[in-house]
């Protein structure tokens, strides 16, 4: 991809949450999803190209806010994002993020950018790039317990890249799979509200857990869980929040993370020994570690979403409205005739209005 940086006195790119949904919707949520697997592939066969560090995380009673940083040397990218479960009760949203990507030679935005749109794409995209690799040969079933604001991206990723065709719904909220089997009426997929999750995951060659609560809870037990399936476990982000049994990962075959120090922290393994062994995916896409050796594994991938992730998509963000055009442009950095003279950017109330693109 070519860098795209607009000059300084033209402002900083910002994309609204209209913006946003308004490419995604003329692009195509499916489309989106699918370009962003290849997209994330090319990245983390660079895996060692990027400079990594676990996010810097602020713990509260109901909820947490998190700084995710990466940089390629190229570019820099960091996503502010909370999780509040309990926002739902507020009529709040439960994860509310932004994003920003920097030069790196400069220092200056390249763009900022609504992230609750975008993480749903590339948390869709990292699950179904996963899944491409690790699911079952001819998978076609899955079983998607939580049914929350993260459920239909996951279930058309899953069709896109995968070629699934039938979901199965279990949530505590029926409201909630109620919700997800209406916004996929018209997806192309056969859609089940199942009753228990027993239910959803029998017959299943996928299962993905996506629940909201900031606890250890056992959304998936081992007597539900039969040989041969993906697990494709996402809920689980960050310490005291997990979703797994810890004798389903004890008894895998396979246990993925995207990068072991946040994950040993953060995922569902937090429940082991520091000792229990994982796999970084980087290792499988590169040839190096195959994701099963039967049809018989089970394979699970422990996955709470990784800074490079957010910085694939906001590069596909910057080529995307470099096509589309849709978002405006703000005023973020003075631009005074002298570098050094600040003070004249007050004194002379010489602020250049924000200029709006279609």
């Amino acid at each position: 991809m070519s860098k795209f940086i607009l000059p300084p006195k033209e402002g900083v790119p910002f994309v609204s949450v209209q913006a946003m949904a308004k490419m995604i919707h003329d692009y195509g949520v499916e489309q989106c999803i699918a370009d962003l697997v290849d997209a994330l592939e090319q990245d983390f066969l660079r895996w060692e190209q990027f400079e990594k560090s676990s996010r810097f995380a602020s713990h509260s009673k109901d909820g947490v806010i998190e700084l995710m940083p990466v940089s390629d040397g190229e570019m820099f990218a960091c996503k502010y994002v909370n999780g509040h479960p309990i926002n739902t009760k507020r009529d709040l949203q439960t994860v509310a993020a932004m994003g920003i990507l920097s030069d790196v030679d400069t220092g200056y935005p390249i763009l900022l950018t609504e992230m609750c749109i975008l993480t749903a794409l590339r948390t869709a995209a990292t699950s179904a790039m996963l899944a491409k690799r690790c699911a079952p040969k001819g998978a076609k079933t899955l079983a998607l317990i939580g049914n929350g604001a993260q459920s239909e991206f996951q279930a058309l990723g899953m069709k896109a890249v995968v070629g699934i065709s039938e979901v199965r719904l279990y949530d505590v909220d029926s409201t909630a799979s109620q919700k997800t089997a209406d916004n996929l009426a018209d997806s192309g997929l056969n859609v089940v509200i199942c009753r228990t999750v027993e239910d959803a995951v029998a017959g299943a060659d996928i299962i993905t857990t996506c629940t909201a609560d900031k606890k250890n809870a056992t959304i998936l037990r081992d007597g539900n869980v039969k040989k041969g399936i993906f697990i494709n476990a996402i809920g689980g982000d960050c310490p005291g929040k997990t979703e797994l049994d810890g004798n389903i990962l004890m008894r895998a075959d396979r246990v993925i993370v995207e990068f072991e120090p946040q994950s040993r922290i953060e995922g569902e393994i937090q429940q082991l020994s520091p000792e229990f062994p994982v796999i970084e995916f980087h290792h499988i896409l590169k040839g190096e570690v195959s994701a099963r050796e039967s049809d018989d594994d089970l394979v699970i991938f422990d996955g709470v979403g990784f800074a490079s992730e957010d910085f694939t998509a906001l590069v596909f963000l910057r080529d995307l409205i470099r096509e589309q055009g849709e978002y405006e442009v703000l005023d973020m950095i003075t631009q005074q005739a002298d570098p050094k003279n600040l003070y004249s950017v007050v004194k002379d109330h010489s602020v250049t209005p924000t200029i709006a693109i279609a």
